[in-house]
């Protein structure tokens, strides 16, 4: 007999995907620009043309055995080193390749990472709503308990909500920021409440309760002021899960890395990555994205046409009365159903050939969220529909 918990997976829809699904056969009937895609964070930007410049040179230059064989577990030293050095620059610290591990993108990151981390079924992660929806497979998948914080209208990290799911069974903090699918950024001063509060009751429980920091759209910010802050400066018992997914627009390549750096309380969590790393399979990460990323390390996110979407889909919406979360970073607007049910107003915008996400997976069932990484003809189109919507429905 198969194992059940992963049929029963296995057979989970999605609606992420399954609205992308349901506009794939839309866009057959009615042609795919007449279909307003708000589904899937698929980038609209393309990669850099360094990206595609590293490619050629790579597989014109190198041979094959170098492009194509595998690395070594933890990936190759010069391309960790290349990351390291690029943090270091950044943020003002001091890590090593030894500090690195390169993994299949965000999703495999934090699958090693929470693997590495839950020893007992009983061992619970704290997850802040809203939240990716593949959360709940990735810790329950590792053996833990998922512990959700209700979302403020903010959207934003208030540490005593934090502090009230905390258990002498807590083994992390799950946060992620700019966030998904809210786009808001939590603030300096909120993470070094949390960072206080999770220090006190480390010691009050005798053992390192860890921050898990899922950073895919670290680069991704939209507000010329705004400040994705460091969270290993702020608290040292901090694991960054990251990819280029986002950043460089490569979201098919699977190319990430963990971060633990040299402060961290346990010495053998790294070790620990590895040995979860090598369980679940993994082997290494893809050799040809490695050498892109050493080459590429520093290339920046053109983000101008994420800006010119927020801005218009933010202001137009808002005018018309609906309630936002005001992003300021990554590519997606949070927006509350005028009844509170997303799943119905979800519905409803099929009718009009739009997709937008409703909220229940993100943990909001009255919020839905839309990705506005499309062309900005696409956000133009949208509003006059969300306008009949508030209209039709809601007036």
């Amino acid at each position: 007999m198969a194992n059940k918990t992963m049929t029963a997976l296995g057979k989970q829809k999605s609606v992420i995907r399954e609205l992308a699904g349901f506009g794939a056969e839309r866009a057959k009937v009615v042609g795919p620009e007449n279909v307003l895609n708000f589904s899937i964070g698929n980038p609209s930007v393309p990669a850099p043309k360094e990206v595609k410049e590293a490619i050629l040179d790579i597989i014109q230059t190198e041979t094959p055995q170098a492009v194509h064989s595998y690395s070594a577990g933890n990936g190759m030293e010069s391309t960790r080193k290349a990351i390291a050095d690029n943090l270091n620059k950044r943020y003002g610290t001091d890590y090593g390749a030894d500090n690195l591990y390169m993994t299949c993108g965000a999703a495999a990151s934090l699958n090693i990472a929470l693997a590495a981390l839950i020893e007992e079924p009983s061992d619970e992660i704290v997850v802040l709503a809203p939240f990716f929806p593949e959360y709940t497979v990735f810790i329950e998948s590792q053996g833990g308990k998922m512990v959700l914080v209700e979302a403020r209208d903010d959207m934003q990290l208030h540490a005593e909500d934090v502090e009230k799911a905390i258990t002498k069974n807590t083994r992390a903090v799950l946060i992620n920021t700019p966030n998904n699918p809210a786009g808001v950024i939590y603030s300096k001063e909120a993470l070094e409440e949390l960072a206080a509060m999770l220090e006190k009751k480390s010691k009050e429980f005798g053992r390192p309760i860890y921050i898990l920091s899922d950073e895919p759209y670290r680069e991704l910010v939209l507000v010329d002021d705004a400040e994705v802050a460091w969270v290993p400066s702020i608290y040292d018992n901090t694991v960054v899960c990251y990819s280029w997914s986002k950043s460089l627009s490569l979201p098919g390549e699977r190319i990430g890395y963990i971060l633990v750096p040299g402060k961290v309380e346990d010495k053998d969590l790294m070790p620990a990555i590895g040995g979860a790393g090598r369980a679940l399979g993994y082997v290494c990460a893809p050799t040809l994205m490695q050498k892109v990323i050493e080459r590429c390390v520093d290339v920046e996110p053109d983000v101008e046409v994420y800006k010119k979407n927020r801005d218009l889909l933010f202001d137009g919406l808002t005018e018309m009365g609906y309630v936002v979360a005001k992003p300021a970073g990554a590519f997606y607007l949070f927006i509350k159903s005028p009844d509170g049910d997303s799943e119905t107003f979800s519905d409803r915008a099929k009718e009009y050939d739009m997709l937008v996400v409703p909220g229940t997976g993100f943990g909001s069932k009255a919020f839905m969220r839309l990705s506005y990484c499309v062309d900005t003809e696409t956000c133009e189109k949208s509003l006059p529909i969300f306008k009949e919507m508030m209209d039709k429905y809601y007036r």
